[in-house]
This record gives C-alpha cells, sequence and structure tokens, in this order.
C-alpha cells in the first residue's frame, strides 16, 4: 500500500487538471482525499489493466466534484507533482488519458512540468 500512494500521486496529475475546471467554494481538500479517490486507477497507470475500472473512473469524477477552489486545485496539483517524484512503473502517457477514458474534460496537458501556480 505504501508505493500505491505514491503512484496515485501520478493519477492526481491527472486529476489536478481535471479539477481546473471545478466550481470555486470554501472547502479544502488533504493529499489524502487526492490519494483515496484515485488509488483504484493505480493498475491502469501502470499498464497492467487494459482499461480504468468503474472505481477509477468514479474516483476522477468524484475528486473533480469535491475541488471547490483554485486552493484545491493546487493543493492537488502540488500533491501529486510531489508524490510521483518517488513512483516507478507508471506510464504517464497512459495516465494523462484517464480523464478523457473516464468521461471527463481536461482544458490543459498533464504533464510533470505543469506550474500548479499557474496552469490550475
Amino acid at each position: 500500500m505504501a508505493r500505491s500512494m505514491p503512484l496515485v500521486a501520478a493519477l492526481l496529475l491527472v486529476s489536478a487538471a481535471v479539477l481546473a475546471v471545478a466550481p470555486q467554494t470554501a472547502e479544502a481538500l488533504a493529499c489524502g482525499n487526492v490519494v483515496t479517490y484515485l488509488a483504484p486507477c493505480i493498475s491502469y497507470a501502470r499498464g497492467v489493466a487494459k482499461a480504468p475500472t468503474m472505481s477509477c473512473c468514479n474516483g476522477v469524477r468524484n475528486l473533480n466534484a469535491a475541488v471547490k477552489s483554485k486552493a484545491d486545485r493546487q493543493m492537488v496539483c502540488t500533491c501529486l507533482k510531489s508524490t510521483v517524484a518517488s513512483v516507478s512503473g507508471i506510464n504517464f502517457s497512459i495516465v494523462s488519458g484517464i480523464p478523457g477514458k473516464c468521461g471527463v474534460t481536461v482544458p490543459y496537458p498533464i504533464s510533470t512540468s505543469v506550474d500548479c501556480s499557474k496552469s490550475v
């Protein structure tokens, strides 16, 4: 499970992009919440599964719905970037396609080089 947490961070980059279009309100998310939402996507992000599971897509959609503010979007982005550095086995070309495969539109490319303070 400890290895799963960093893998979820890669998926969170996807979610950070997804979250950029979320409505703004006052409640903030924590990095642990982001990891929980995206944990079901790990096997797909590693290329083990052929498609994202329903649980993965539900997590992506629920995370997108949970993001209420710019601060939330920036936290998700930062959480993902900091965790991804320690992850092995993640295929970033797969990760970047997860939102689309789950029916969520992302307005910018998903990348580890995203500036979380400007892009989200």
